[in-house]
């Protein structure tokens, strides 16, 4: 049984190896430096007096696909469909002369359908905004955490156009999900051939 499965292992990472889009990861423009401590990746950007970091894990970033209806048969010459990574992010703004970060929560809406009205449609939301002290790596629940469900729209927009103003903005979502989806491709087929070798272990 191992063997057999050894054998499928390395016939499934040479193929995802022949659809792999990046060899390296791609760039993100407008000067960010990464950073990839295995699933977590931090982008870094320096810009006056300012340093934003954007944080975000691949691990369960790949939305469940809706057309995978297990009565449909697939038909042999069909491609799968290319599995993208909308991973949540975390952007925080810290001020050199402040002893706080600003950390806004955001993520890729789920369904894109809804906005067809509006020509810009952002592609990515903020859920939640707050401070946190800087330096800490543990956040408090104690401060105070703003929702964006019930916020006044006039305010998220500042929000929106505050991160734009520092190089968050659609491109850089865009630039995101390329960067994320190339990260977990390269993280699975890692996780494939660890797996091979792990089942070949005597």
């Amino acid at each position: 049984g191992d063997k057999a499965f050894a054998q499928f292992l390395t016939d499934e990472i040479k193929e995802e190896k022949k659809i792999q889009k990046h060899k390296s990861l791609p760039k993100v423009s407008g000067g960010w430096e990464l950073e990839v401590h295995g699933t977590e990746a931090k982008l870094v950007r320096k810009i006056a007096g300012e340093k934003i970091t954007v944080t975000f894990n691949i691990n369960n970033s790949i939305p469940p696909s809706a057309e995978d209806d297990p009565h449909e048969e697939q038909k042999p010459d069909e491609q799968e469909p290319e599995l993208t990574s909308t991973p949540n992010f975390v952007v925080e703004v810290i001020k050199d002369d402040t002893k706080q970060t600003l950390v806004l929560d955001c993520h890729y809406p789920e369904d894109e359908i809804g906005h067809e009205g509006e020509e810009e449609s952002d592609i990515f939301t903020i859920r939640e905004v707050s401070f946190q002290p800087t330096g800490e790596s543990d956040w408090k629940d104690t401060n105070y955490t703003l929702n964006t469900d019930s916020l006044d729209w006039a305010l998220y927009d500042h929000l929106m156009d505050f991160l734009a103003d520092r190089g968050v903005d659609n491109t850089f979502a865009d630039e995101l999900i390329e960067l994320s989806t190339a990260l977990e491709h390269q993280e699975y087929i890692k996780f494939l051939e660890d797996l091979k070798s792990f089942v070949k272990c005597q």
